[in-house]
């Protein structure tokens, strides 16, 4: 074997091992290296978002990589877009909350009508803000730095906020809040506060995801992801809960399901790896 082919073989190894038990399907276009956000609407494709710093667009993108389509959301502005899902009609929800420093007073989730028929590049939204009632401090001390988000999903009519903790120290927890899926200004309401793990970089909610039938809530983090089943009215953290270790060491940040037993999820490009589509199997 000449040194050019050993040098190949050894970086496809070592991109494999990022994986774990993911199963690699499609590097995703350049454009999309900060992907933030997926939802799956149509077999072998998916809507991307991007989060903070890049247009305010949402793109289509099939399993072989290719970019299909592409629309400016025309009245939003993409000031943290961290996570997208949809409802039963097929309306896609933009979640504008990440908030890295706990000082944001604009939180907003972009209702957008489903993009699979939509004609032209522009498409408009309507604006659901909302805000977190127990914040009192903008930005709080270091220990009630509780109130970032990076995972969102609809479910019974309404969508659900999964914060991503930042309290230091770290103390395991996320906070659930669920919103009405309604243009207006809500409060949100607090509806339970999870322990997940005790590790910092593992244990930080980054995606979350409903199953088509409702009976699975999936949350995902730097290579976990927490499955809920056996709960009832949408309050999943009453359901049973499995920790599942993926193996993959890449920054995994977007989660859907493509049916009520696979999952896609996707991850940024860091440090010379990511920025590719995957699915895992849950065996239900």
């Amino acid at each position: 074997m000449n040194k050019l082919c050993l040098v190949f073989l050894i970086g496809f190894l070592v991109n494999c091992s990022n994986y774990g038990q993911l199963t690699f399907v499609t590097k995703l276009p350049k454009k999309l290296d900060e992907n933030s956000g997926i939802v799956s609407m149509e077999d072998s494709k998916i809507w991307v978002i991007e989060d903070n710093g890049n247009p305010d667009n949402i793109y289509e993108v099939g399993f072989n990589g290719d970019l299909l389509k592409e629309f400016k959301v025309s009245n939003a502005k993409n000031k943290d877009w961290e996570d997208l899902t949809k409802d039963e009609e097929g309306n896609l929800y933009i979640g504008d909350m990440g908030n890295n420093d706990n000082d944001r007073k604009d939180l907003v989730i972009y209702k957008i009508p489903n993009p699979v028929n939509e004609p032209g590049d522009k498409i408009e939204a309507e604006e659901i803000r909302y805000y977190y009632p127990e914040q009192k401090e903008f930005p709080p001390d270091a220990k009630n730095f509780i109130y970032d988000a990076e995972a969102l999903f609809h479910s019974g009519g309404a969508l659900f906020v999964i914060t991503k903790n930042g309290a230091r120290p770290f103390n395991g927890q996320a906070m659930v809040y669920k919103i009405p899926a309604q243009a207006g200004n809500h409060k949100a309401q607090l509806v339970s506060a999870i322990s997940l793990c005790g590790e910092p970089h593992s244990c930080r909610v980054t995606g979350a995801a409903a199953s088509p039938d409702q009976k699975t809530v999936v949350l995902l983090g730097y290579g976990k992801i927490w499955v809920f089943t056996d709960f009832k009215a949408n309050v999943f953290t009453e359901g049973s809960m499995r920790t599942i270790d993926l193996g993959a060491t890449t920054q995994l940040e977007a989660v859907c399901f493509m049916n009520d037993s696979t999952l896609l999820i996707s991850d940024e490009q860091s440090h010379g790896t990511g920025r590719n589509l995957y699915s895992y199997s849950l065996g239900n």
